[in-house]
């Protein structure tokens, strides 16, 4: 097989042409096609009104030794690299028959790697967010029963619970956004897309196995493949089920309060298990920790326990609402709507004279903002679409990147917790600007930019639950932050016109764009640098940022875990 890139088309090309452009590319006549496929589909909108789809495509080709001979200077005619997962080790009876999606192939090409001797001891896998719910599926698929410890309750339970929220205000602060099956990325817009480093090829196996779970199939092609909430919800209890099925075990409502260590003679520190909230203890010496971005309570415990964690990097700012209409004709001119298209999204960065960066993030087309608070008196937003991104309004964080430099003035003891002070601080600021009630702060663009506090909405009417207080957010943010958007927003404009229209509308604040802490762990075998047996891992370990990297990184880590498992039973003979 050839894999062919940057085939471009026009949007309303017809089918024939597709086969066409690949004669045209190779050279050769119709008998030589054999069959291709549509590796990914994406397009070019830079030309409005003259939008290109841009192809990938795998093509089998008679006399492929010869075709790659002549095109053997063009980067965009290549061998078809292999993307089959291989396993890198599996337990005592596992077989390839036994993995979904293994049948037909041969034990080398689905099974990669030594069988364990004896039945290992069990995994425990702390978050069942992605990057919790990829490490527990790759270990149940290689045999190693898991035990995933999740504080939050089951997928379903939880809308029920964060609804609440956004119907009644009732929070509930061990189930919602952040905590419960699922992760934080069920309530979003579920991209899974992203700009990692992959040679491996692991996106393809996340991918894969949500198609598996009920995604829709053109999540393996599209550029910029999304499920949204509520297709999420289905496929994230339909690979629980498959855990389960494979010998995993899921325990909800289950909250870990302290990690079990042992100091060896040689003064090397050892995972032992985990303490939950109820008392109970499970022995393992291989914990996984999927914590998640919002887990600070665990973090704080995590530092009591003496892991190595050092303060990093995040950003914060506001969720802003413009017509999602405004925007497609913006980027797509005269062909906005078209079915092939969907709701245009955008991405947007401003370098400031006070040396900050202004950026989107998250950006959710025909979406909704909605409450993502998971501690009690405080106020957080995040972005959630559906799979049809039909809402009326499109939505995107607009934040400002932030040093642990930064974080002093909220906690000045050096502590590598100081970010979550910080966050903590905008949180509970914001809970008392929007009334004391969950509502967010909420004010029009052009009032914020002016300066002036706002009392009426305009034509763009908020979409965040359960309300938006209108009121004046310049003490929402630091003063570097709210001067770094005010500079940003007409440079918007610039780009995308009428981005800093009047009514559109701010709405905060956005606090929780990733992890302020990132829990050290070698590059090798990917445990915590001070810690054996210790397996930060996805988000809240700062190590991944979205779905599609948090679950490639949870495949890392259970990898990892099953090599340290395989040395293990290898010492014991």
């Amino acid at each position: 097989m050839l894999r062919l890139t940057d085939i471009k088309l026009p949007l309303d090309h017809p089918e024939e042409a597709l086969a066409a452009a690949i004669r045209a590319r190779l050279h050769v006549g119709s008998a030589a096609i054999r069959g291709y496929a549509v590796l990914r589909r994406g397009y070019d909108a830079r030309k409005r009104g003259a939008i290109q789809l841009i192809y990938t495509l795998d093509v089998d080709v008679a006399d492929e030794a010869k075709v790659l001979a002549r095109f053997a200077d063009d980067p965009h005619v290549r061998p078809t690299p292999n993307t089959d997962y291989a396993f890198v080790a599996h337990a005592p009876g596992v077989f390839p028959r036994d993995i979904p999606g293994a049948e037909g192939k041969s034990q080398e090409s689905a099974i990669h790697g030594r069988t364990l001797q004896t039945d290992p001891p069990r995994p425990v896998v702390i978050g069942m967010g992605p990057c919790g719910l990829f490490a527990g599926l790759l270990l149940a698929q290689m045999g190693l029963r898991p035990i995933i410890l999740e504080r939050g309750k089951a997928v379903r339970e939880r809308t029920k619970d964060t609804w609440d929220l956004w119907r009644k205000r009732n929070l509930h602060p061990e189930s919602n956004v952040q905590f419960g099956e699922g992760g934080a990325g069920t309530f979003s817009d579920g991209k899974l897309y992203s700009q990692i480093s992959d040679p491996k090829h692991y996106g393809r196996k996340v991918l894969t196995e949500f198609v598996k779970a009920g995604a829709p199939e053109e999540i393996i092609y599209v550029s910029k493949p999304h499920i949204g909430t509520f297709r999420l919800v289905t496929m994230v209890e339909n690979m629980r089920h498959t855990i389960e099925a494979l010998g995993g075990e899921i325990r909800f409502e289950h909250r870990v309060d302290d990690l079990l260590v042992d100091t060896d003679a040689d003064g090397v520190r050892h995972v032992r298990g985990v303490t939950l909230a109820n008392g109970e203890q499970i022995r393992t010496d291989h914990v996984v920790l999927a914590l998640g971005h919002s887990a600070r309570d665990t973090v704080a415990m995590l530092h009591r326990r003496g892991v190595y964690l050092e303060a990093k990097p995040f950003s914060i700012g506001f969720r802003v609402e413009h017509p999602q209409s405004m925007i497609d004709r913006d980027r797509f001119g005269s062909q906005a709507g078209h079915p092939l298209l969907g709701a245009a999204d955008y991405k947007l960065v401003h370098h400031c004279r006070n040396g900050r960066s202004v950026y989107s993030f998250c950006m959710c087309p025909g979406g909704t903002v909605v409450a993502a608070t998971s501690e009690t008196g405080r106020v957080v937003t995040n972005g959630m679409s559906q799979y049809s991104r039909n809402e009326r309004n499109a939505n995107a964080a607009i934040v400002v990147g932030i040093e642990p430099s930064d974080f002093a003035p909220y906690d000045n003891s050096g502590s590598p917790l100081a970010g979550i002070a910080l966050q903590r601080a905008l949180e509970s600021r914001a809970f008392e600007l929007g009334g004391g009630t969950y509502d967010a702060p909420g004010q029009l663009v052009g009032d914020f930019l002016a300066g002036n506090a706002s009392t009426v909405l305009g034509e763009i009417m908020p979409s965040y639950k359960p309300g938006v207080h209108l009121t004046d957010l310049s003490s929402a943010l630091p003063d570097y932050a709210v001067a770094a958007i005010r500079e940003a927003m007409p440079a918007f404009d610039r780009k995308i016109k009428g981005f800093a229209r009047p009514d559109a509308i701010f709405t905060g604040v956005e606090t929780r764009t990733s992890s302020p802490v990132r829990i050290r762990r070698n590059d090798d075998d990917l445990q915590s640098l001070n810690t054996r047996g210790l397996f930060p891992a996805g988000e809240g370990a700062g190590y991944a940022g979205g779905i599609l990297s948090a679950g490639v990184d949870g495949i890392r880590v259970a990898e990892a875990v099953a090599l340290s498992i395989t040395r293990q039973d290898v010492h014991a003979y």
